[in-house]
């Protein structure tokens, strides 16, 4: 087999192929043999047509099975002797398939850069962990008030704080009128139309308003930008929010708490654990930033789209757990992917440089480490533990885990050499 590599622009590479003719032939004689078997004509039973006639009259199906079979094997055995691990799938040109000829073609894969790495370690940053403080705890027992919080209808205007029932029509220019009764939503928490939100102040159940709305110039909805309209919204019910008074009581329903000073100390202990690790992420982070500043590389355009359509991804699934379906919602996918561009090629960059940094330190996880964070995932789950690796085993989600605590190592050290003053 012959292999020829060229670097061109970025992190691409071209490979030209060239399988041999008897390599070639092997492989025709092999796809004959499969389309036989499976080959009806008038006349013969199947799996019976003579050679000579499956050529003639198969032979488009005969070169697929070539195509299928040996091109995929060619190019992984290009890849084993050119020594690459492309990101990507290879982009196919110049295919020249022939029984009796060579095979060629060329492929155009990214690869990951070459980075050489700078000093690393010793890096100096900023950072002056935040205690949490009493103003901190309460506004954590303020939102668990919030989420024991009972509503009541009352018979008085609606007010911010509110949970309003509202049937409304939206008329929008360029589209048709739609409604909906029975929409339930708190005045104020700005989850509608600053309009709708504005215009149910005031209004008593049975009382209803017309107002005029206007949509911003870079709404998420291409269709709707800056365009106009009118919204009638009739209040149906009017709510009155009530809070648990915050006492020895309520920490009884939340747990086992005899006092609102133990609920208060367990708050206090989950805040610091998890302002440590915010501090702790926020920390490494920083020392990260500084080292992709002191490193130019370039970065594959295949990675910094999959990352795009990871977020992307994420944002739909999102809207999923919330009960809207994306699949009817217009998606200016240029505009979000000019918008998520950015984020996603950082975060490729520093993965790559993290990577980088692992690689030349050697580090990988052990067994023990391995199975010890399938286990506390499985107890997180209660699962049985063998049946989670299984499961990350068969769908390479093990993998992922071990890459996940080599970055979490690879991080820890960086964090261990740097030198941080408190700012």
């Amino acid at each position: 087999m012959k292999v020829a590599v060229e670097p061109i622009e970025g992190c691409k590479r071209r490979l030209a192929i060239e399988a041999p003719v008897d390599v070639v032939q092997k492989e025709w004689e092999r796809a004959y043999g499969r389309v036989q078997k499976l080959a009806r004509l008038p006349g013969f039973r199947k799996g019976h047509v003579p050679r000579s006639l499956v050529k003639v009259h198969f032979s488009d199906d005969v070169r697929r099975e070539v195509a299928e079979h040996l091109i995929p094997d060619v190019y992984r055995q290009a890849l084993s002797e050119a020594k690459l691990d492309p990101v990507n799938e290879p982009d196919l040109q110049e295919v020249r398939l022939e029984e009796g000829a060579p095979l060629s073609f060329v492929a155009v894969v990214e690869v990951k850069p070459s980075i050489t790495l700078g000093e690393y370690k010793g890096v100096e940053v900023e950072h002056a962990p935040k205690p949490v403080t009493a103003e901190d705890v309460d506004g954590a027992l303020g939102n668990m008030r919030e989420q024991q919080a009972q509503f009541h209808a009352v018979e008085r205007p609606a007010a911010t704080d509110d949970l309003v029932v509202v049937d409304y029509t939206l008329t929008i220019d360029g589209h048709e009128p739609s409604s909906q009764t029975g929409y339930e939503f708190l005045v104020g928490a700005k989850t509608v139309l600053p309009e709708i939100d504005d215009a149910v102040i005031g209004l008593r159940a049975g009382d209803d308003r017309q107002v005029a709305l206007r949509f911003t110039d870079d709404h998420r909805r291409e269709d709707l930008r800056g365009r106009g309209g009118q919204a009638t919204v009739k209040v149906i019910e009017v709510k009155e929010k009530t809070l648990p008074t915050l006492d020895d009581d309520f920490a009884k329903t939340l747990g086992e708490y005899e006092t609102l000073a133990a609920l208060r100390a367990e708050v206090l202990k989950q805040l610091e654990a998890r302002r440590e690790h915010d501090e702790r992420r926020a920390l490494q982070e920083k020392i990260v930033d500084v080292l992709v500043a002191r490193h130019e590389f370039t970065v594959p355009e295949a990675l910094i789209m999959r990352q795009v359509a990871h977020r992307i991804e994420h944002a739909r699934e999102s809207m999923r757990r919330q009960g809207l379906d994306p699949e009817k919602l217009p998606w200016d996918y240029q505009k979000l992917i000019a918008e998520l561009r950015p984020g996603a090629e950082t975060a490729v960059r520093r993965a790559l440089l993290i990577e980088a940094i692992a690689d030349r330190e050697a580090i990988a996880p052990s067994e023990t480490e391995v199975d010890a964070e399938v286990e506390r995932l499985a107890q997180a789950s209660q699962r049985p533990t063998p049946a989670v690796r299984r499961m990350m085993e068969k769908s390479g989600d093990l993998d992922g885990l071990r890459q996940g605590l080599r970055d979490r190592m690879t991080l820890e050290l960086l964090v261990a050499n740097a030198k941080v003053r408190a700012g």
